[in-house]
């Protein structure tokens, strides 16, 4: 009894990890085959592989280059994500190092504004932005990026905040330190596993983001997804080639997730044992 005890959580954690990484596997496998063996059905796992998805994917067979829309997502990601940080850190400090007043207020008001549905605030940010002359633009979704990821990335910052020992904090104010240099250079560096998942989680919405990009940029201002959607046509899915663009687009919040998983777990277990 107590060895299933000891084994039964792991075995839970093991087949939940098997059962969400299945359908990126058999994505990945796809990927590798031609289009005719990627619709089969039922499908073939002894199928011959090609890399002819990923070549169509990068142009290489004359189709369109998605490095543009690879470039544009990460700018917007990357950007939008950095602004975040730099907004969320000194709000997240006056919710929770230095309280304001009614600070609960504010934390329910932030968190209010994540409960209107996106599609409600699509047509007037699209007739301002095409009023504003910034339609296509890729610092619009910058903007717009931010300030969606603004109210959540204070709420957990907050969170993470609150387990900074306020005796370092008034330590820092006795010795002259300011605020910049109080965030800078002691709340930062106790901070930095929360300020990490905040800034991946925040990449990874920016990254992943369709509905805005999809409708307020063209050409120009591209995102991934978006570049993403056209493979999907009146012609039919091409599921080889649509498995190689999801695979491909998919590596950079992978692969950030791979860098910061250790931070990403420390800043998600802050304040759970008190």
């Amino acid at each position: 009894m107590n060895a299933v005890r000891r084994t039964g959580p792991g075995l839970l954690a093991w087949l939940a990890g098997i059962v969400f990484f299945l359908p990126i596997a058999w994505m990945a496998l796809t990927s590798f085959h031609s289009e005719a063996d990627a619709a089969t059905n039922p499908p073939s796992f002894t199928a011959a592989l090609t890399l002819d998805g990923y070549r169509e994917f990068f142009g290489l067979s004359g189709g369109a280059s998605p490095w543009p829309a690879l470039i544009n997502s990460t700018v917007a990601s990357v950007a939008s994500t950095l602004l975040v940080l730099l907004l969320a850190l000194p709000a997240a400090y006056a919710l929770s190092v230095n309280r304001v007043r009614k600070w609960t207020d504010v934390l329910f008001f932030f968190l209010s504004t994540k409960m209107l549905p996106v599609v409600a605030g699509l047509l007037p940010i699209y007739l301002f932005a095409r009023d504003a002359g910034l339609l296509d633009n890729i610092w619009l979704l910058v903007l717009l990026y931010t300030s969606m990821n603004l109210p959540i990335a204070v709420w957990m910052m907050q969170s993470f905040l609150a387990e900074v020992p306020v005796a370092v904090v008034e330590a820092a104010r006795v010795d002259g330190a300011r605020l910049p240099t109080i965030l800078a250079r002691v709340i930062g560096p106790i901070a930095l596993p929360g300020i990490a998942a905040t800034a991946l989680i925040c990449f990874i919405f920016s990254w992943n983001e369709l509905l805005f990009a999809r409708v307020l940029t063209g050409v120009v201002a591209e995102t991934a997804p978006v570049f993403l959607t056209g493979f999907i046509t009146s012609q039919g899915l091409f599921l080889a080639k649509v498995c190689a663009a999801s695979l491909v687009i998919s590596l950079p919040v992978l692969a950030a997730g791979f860098a910061a998983q250790d931070k990403l777990v420390q800043g998600l277990s802050l304040g759970a044992v008190k």
